[in-house]
């Protein structure tokens, strides 16, 4: 079967994506020793370049070494060694597709037990009810501390396209800190990153000035975006339309349109305030007005798994479908689309009414796939959430007392 599906995709930048399916960055949590990446991450890699796909994201990677996600987050920042970025590089080309590299801050969306900053725009923290006190309390970041991050992001563009990776993705979704700068509801600033959206939108602006600059121009530079926060009086779909127009002129190539946050975890299907409920494709309402003005080529993920849903995707205008999930559990998805066939098997549903306890089961679920696909084993989708959720949790206590014995010997706190 052939459509556009499998159509090349040429980018500002000059690169072309072999066809139109990418597998969207999904944290993995596998860092190796020193927060780099390691031999569990490079097999990963390599099962997800033989399945067919033209474009891996990777999961997060960190500009910042005291402010993570999670204890098993890779770090990429000045001190780094690049050797084993490299070899994450070639293994993600070893399928013939691209690679690029999704760098990310996470700002307050830092577990309260983790070691280092915790930094917002504001000193608001993160609303989740009973679980709130998951979370740190944030302090409301500096004129120097916002420069220094801008140039953390800049370092970590450049030393990836060292590395040979072929793009960056700055992080800009999902909660993480450049969304909480673009969210009325976080950012309260009075000074000029503050109040009105184009005040809001300048650090992410920034950001990506200083990517471009510091990288090739044939280096691909994209965004991932909220279509929405789905929170009420948070950042819309009009929000989203307007910074797609700032950002156009900056030279980014793509824009990945996602939504939700840790607050609202509408990239899981669960938003809080049930504007979504679609079983595929979440966001696809609100990218079908997007498209009709986006100066910019769009990818959309969220909840893609039959290839009848990414051909309607694809139909809508979109240029690129993203999948997470789909290929945690069918890492060659892509190959038996082009076969005519599709997945013989589907994530267990986590139908738990706790909103917060639920998203993070759920992505529990899917780093058990991860883990399992980087041993060498078959994915097994049908196991139980809890049992996942329990388990991860038991290996990020494993992981908080290395990242605490590293950060304390070989990273500065600042």
């Amino acid at each position: 079967m052939t459509s556009e599906l499998f159509s090349r995709l040429t980018l500002r930048s000059g690169q072309v994506l072999k066809n139109r399916i990418a597998k969207a960055a999904m944290e993995e949590n596998m860092a190796g020793a020193g927060q780099l990446p390691d031999r569990h991450l490079l097999s990963l890699y390599r099962h997800w370049a033989a399945g067919g796909t033209g474009l891996l994201i990777t999961g997060n990677v960190m500009v910042h070494a005291e402010a993570l996600t999670g204890p098993a987050g890779v770090v990429l920042d000045e001190h780094a060694p690049l050797e084993p970025f490299a070899e994450w590089a070639k293994a993600g080309k070893s399928g013939g597709g691209a690679i690029w590299m999704q760098i990310n801050h996470p700002g307050r969306q830092v577990a309260s037990d983790m070691p280092g900053v915790v930094w917002g725009p504001t000193d608001i923290g993160v609303s989740l009810g009973k679980h709130s006190s998951r979370f740190g309390r944030p302090t409301a970041m500096t004129p120097q501390q916002i420069a220094d991050t801008v140039t953390r992001y800049a370092v970590t563009a450049r030393r990836a396209e060292e590395a040979g990776f072929d793009g960056v993705e700055v992080h800009a979704a999902h909660g993480y800190l450049l969304s909480q700068f673009l969210s009325p509801l976080v950012n309260k600033r009075t000074d000029r990153r503050g109040g009105s959206l184009e005040n809001r939108a300048r650090m992410l602006l920034d950001i990506v000035r200083a990517v471009r600059a510091a990288v090739s121009p044939s280096f691909a530079v994209a965004v991932k975006l909220n279509s929405a926060d789905f929170q009420r009086g948070g950042f819309g779909a009009d929000d989203a339309r307007q910074v797609i127009e700032m950002l156009a002129p900056l030279g980014v190539d793509l824009v990945e349109l996602s939504g939700g946050s840790y607050e609202s975890p509408a990239m899981t299907g669960r938003p809080a305030d049930d504007r979504t409920q679609a079983r595929e494709a979440y966001f696809l309402d609100l990218a079908k007005d997007l498209v009709t003005t986006s100066p910019l080529p769009l990818m959309l993920t969220g909840g893609i798994t039959r290839r009848a849903t990414a051909d309607r995707v694809l139909d809508s205008g979109v240029s690129v479908i993203g999948m997470g999930t789909a290929l945690a559990v069918t890492p060659d998805l892509p190959d038996r689309w082009r076969q005519g066939r599709e997945a013989d098997r589907q994530m267990r549903p986590v139908t738990w009414s706790d909103k917060a306890l639920a998203s993070a089961a759920g992505m529990a679920q899917v780093r058990h796939q991860m883990r399992r696909l980087a041993r060498g084993s078959s994915p097994r989708p049908g196991t139980h959430p809890a049992v996942a959720l329990i388990s991860e949790r038991r290996r990020q206590r494993r992981a908080l007392r290395s990242y605490r014995a590293w950060l304390s010997t070989s990273r500065p706190v600042v």
